[in-house]
Order: structure tokens, then sequence, then C-alpha cells
């Protein structure tokens, strides 16, 4: 037992990680809370890996490790006071039966902000470098030499991007893109807090299209609210460069899907890449699988395999700074939604 945690004769808190999403990955290892309860003493942790019967396992939960939770569950946990998401997003807790309480919500955003800038930064080169075009015709053993070069491939050092969001992700992707001689722009809600490193100028929210019109790579990472649902539609699109790309590692909504497929089929826009969408997963009718200048990847950006080690380490600090009274990593404010 450690030293900042109180000395209880028996458990008598209880924690519950949930994990009822799938695929498997996001299923917590059976490491996960064997590691909680012995180093956690004061609390009594269990595991359920299904929404079945979560209503009865929940009423006694002081703590919950869970990616969402419906206000009838949050209504059933009658002792709940802190609730830990392993996803970065937290729009799904968004129910006015839990806004409105003093129950605790983090999120998981550093965890996953350092992978899926890189992931930002991997697409960008693939549609810099057109990537995607060599790869279909290297399938039709093809020697695109001067299809590629039609296309146009681009330098990065030099290219400015513009950020929508300076959350975890924004920061970090700001970071890597200013390494490689990028120039970053960014709009953000407060323009007057201090600028993060890496980002050479900070529009407000008014002066998006301004971005829009400068930027050779859009890259949104804004959190999903009432306000950013839809804020790249179809005038959004059109202040873009030609040949601009746009890239979502946010979430889906954030972007018109109809309005985009327009766009890039008219080559209003040069490219975009993907790793949300409005329906996950993205049905197989879907226009946007035809789009030969549109890079698809199924929410992959956050994923890694060291993933697990890191929510465990991000969880097992908070976990220590809530039985010692002190503020916690990664806290949501519920009432702005992130």
């Amino acid at each position: 037992m450690k030293a900042d945690e109180p000395t209880p004769d028996r458990a008598t808190r209880n924690l519950l990680v949930l994990s009822h999403h799938r695929p498997d990955f996001w299923i917590a290892p059976l490491w996960f809370p064997e590691r909680l309860a012995k180093e956690f003493p004061a609390f009594a942790v269990a595991q359920r890996n299904s929404y079945h019967e979560v209503e009865e396992n929940i009423a006694e939960v002081e703590v919950l490790f869970a990616a969402s939770l419906s206000p009838r569950q949050f209504q059933a946990a009658k002792k709940l006071r802190w609730v830990h998401s392993p996803s970065a997003a937290v729009h799904q807790f968004m129910f006015r039966e839990f806004v409105d309480t003093d129950v605790l919500l983090t999120n998981s955003s550093q965890v996953h902000a350092p992978v899926v800038a890189e992931h930002v930064m991997a697409v960008i080169f693939a549609l810099a470098k057109k990537i995607p075009a060599a790869t279909r015709l290297a399938r039709e053993r093809l020697w695109g030499q001067e299809a590629i070069w039609r296309l146009g491939p681009r330098d990065i050092a030099g290219a400015t991007l513009g950020l929508v969001g300076l959350g975890g992700i924004g920061r970090n992707v700001a970071k890597n893109a200013s390494s490689l001689g990028m120039r970053v722009l960014a709009v953000r809600e407060h323009p007057e807090r201090e600028r993060p490193a890496g980002v050479h100028e900070v529009f407000p929210s008014a002066k998006l299209p301004e971005l829009l019109s400068e930027s050779d790579y859009v890259v949104l990472s804004a959190p999903l609210t009432p306000e950013t649902t839809g804020m790249i539609g179809r005038r959004e699109l059109a202040a873009m460069k030609a040949d601009a790309s746009l890239v979502n590692v946010g979430r889906g909504p954030l972007v018109d899907e109809r309005a985009l497929v327009d766009a890039l089929r008219e080559q209003k826009i040069a490219g975009a890449a993907l790793d949300v969408f409005d329906q996950e997963p993205l049905p197989s009718d879907s226009p946007l699988w035809s789009l030969e200048n549109l890079l698809i990847t199924p929410h992959t950006a956050g994923m890694s395999g060291q993933m697990w080690e890191h929510h465990y380490s991000l969880f097992r600090e908070n976990l220590g700074r809530y039985l010692r009274g002190q503020p916690l990593l990664g806290r949501v404010d519920k009432q702005q939604g992130y």
C-alpha cells in the first residue's frame, strides 16, 4: 500500500471498469483491473465487458472507467462521484441529468493526442506526395510517374497548416508541423489565451473563413458540440484553396459529408483524409468509398500498441490524485462540453 492512500481494513469503495465497446482493442485487458486492485486496496475493483445488467452493478460504484454512460445507468449510479473516459471525446456524456451534477468527468485526451497527431502528419505526407494514387497505380502494375506528376506532388516545408481545435491533438500537430517548416495557423474560441508552441497566429472563431482561405492543409480536431456540428459545410469548403486538403480526426459530424463528396468530385479542393464519419462503420454504399482523392482510415488514428499502458498510467495517476483530493488531469468542463 502506498503512503498517499488511506489505510482501510477492507475495501469499502467501489470502482467499475466498464468496457462495452467492440472491437476488442477497446476492451480493457485483464491486467488492468488486477493492477488497480493491487495498487489501490481502498477500492473493490470490478470489470464488466457488456452493457447487460449494468444498472444492477452500478448502484454502489463511486468511480467509473467507461467510454459512455446512458441516462438510465447514471440514474442507477447513486454513489457515483467520478467518471473517467478512455476516449478523448465526451459528447456521449453530455445529457442534462449528468451535466447538471457535481460528478467529475475526465477524458483521455493526453493518451490519444500524441498518437493522433502522428497520424495527422502521416496522412498529410500521403496527400502531399500522392501516395494513395501511387498505390492504386501499383496495384494495376502501372508505372505512374507522369500521372503522379500531373497530380502535383507538394512540398511540406513552407506549406500552411490551419488548425481547427487547439486541444491536445491540435497542440501536438502544431509542434510536429512547425518542426517540419510548416506555417501553422489556428482558430479558437478564446484567441487571447497563450499561444501554444509552434502556432504562428491564432484567429478568433469568427475568422474561420480567413484561416481556410490561407491554408494548404486544414486539420479538424475540435470537440463535437452543438456549435461545432456541421462547421465545415459548402460555404467553408468553397473558402478553401483549390489545391488544399482537409483532414478530419475530430468527429464525423464536424463535416457536412454530402458537401464534402461534392467538393471532392468537382475538384473544388484537392483532397481529404477522414478518420471519423457520421456513421461508423462507414456503410458500404457510402459515396465516400468511390472518391479517388479521399484517403479513408477506419477510426484508427488513436491506435497504438502501448495504448492500454498509457491508459493505465493516466488513470493510476488520477486515482491517486482523487484519493488525495488533488485536481485531476484531463478534467472536462461539462457545461462547455470539452
